[in-house]
């Protein structure tokens, strides 16, 4: 590895964690997240984090330091073997007059309006916490720290924004930071639609996985994930200097390379 690799690998950040705050996946329990606010980081950095089970939000790189608890565990899809099931592609074919444009991340009134009607949507709908989020704290979470490697695909419906999607695009992968959508067009499974054609524009640019953030067993907003198999997790969160560990998951499954698959089509695939 050169100098120039290894700065670019390790750049420069301010480091710190939070206060225990109540955790939003396990009732009861208390969490802790450690940060890193890396101004200039660089796609070697980022895809290196990434394989390594950190989350970034706006120019933040970040994962649970829970006391006591290792509940989170990294997931990844295996976008070359992922096979389409018969529902995923109903869901296709009901998008076949969903427009997608991907772009670098923006910020406009739409946005706005759209993350905070999905949001109070949730609120009501599951129980959510929900505040208005505002011009500024949409740009430094989602906008701000993309860089030549942060993507947002905007999803339309008659001209009217219906879907955003953050995406960072990896070395080996797409990670997969939020999706938010119109609750008038819940009846198209957006959330779906938008993981399906994240795994296509994967197979479309050669790039093996899909890092889809955490799992935790028990958790009920975590249950879609495992609906795009096969998969890999990954326990802990390794240093930059240690090979990632990831593993088949469920546990008693082939690991993707060894199953037998044949060549990707469109997204979805053909209905049969």
């Amino acid at each position: 590895m050169t100098e120039h690799e290894r700065d670019e690998l390790h750049p420069e950040s301010t480091d710190f964690c939070m206060l225990d705050y109540p955790c939003a996946y396990l009732p009861g329990r208390m969490t802790r997240m450690y940060y890193r606010y890396v101004a200039e980081a660089g796609s070697a950095f980022t895809s290196a984090v990434i394989q390594r089970g950190w989350r970034r939000f706006g120019n933040y790189f970040f994962h649970p330091i829970c006391e006591g608890c290792d509940a989170c565990k990294s997931l990844r899809i295996d976008a070359e073997a992922f096979r389409p099931s018969r529902s995923q592609r109903r869901v296709v074919k009901k998008n076949r007059a969903t427009r997608l444009i991907m772009r670098s991340p923006t910020l406009s009134k739409d946005h706005i309006d759209l993350y905070n009607r999905y949001h109070a949507w949730k609120a009501e709908k599951d129980g959510w916490k929900h505040r208005a989020i505002s011009f500024a704290e949409y740009h430094e979470n989602f906008v701000a720290g993309a860089h030549e490697f942060g993507y947002e695909v905007l999803y339309f419906h008659d001209e009217k924004l219906i879907g955003v999607d953050l995406i960072d695009l990896v070395e080996d992968g797409i990670s997969s930071i939020y999706f938010f959508h119109d609750p008038d067009y819940a009846h198209l499974s957006l959330g779906t639609f938008s993981l399906l054609y994240q795994i296509h524009l994967a197979q479309t640019m050669k790039k093996r996985w899909i890092y889809l953030g955490y799992w935790v067993d028990g958790c009920k907003a975590f249950a879609y994930k495992r609906n795009f198999t096969p998969q890999e997790i990954l326990d802990g969160f390794p240093p930059i200097e240690e090979s990632p560990p990831w593993y088949p998951f469920p546990p008693d499954t082939p690991h993707p390379e060894r199953l037998v698959t044949a060549k990707s089509g469109n997204i979805g695939g053909e209905e049969k």
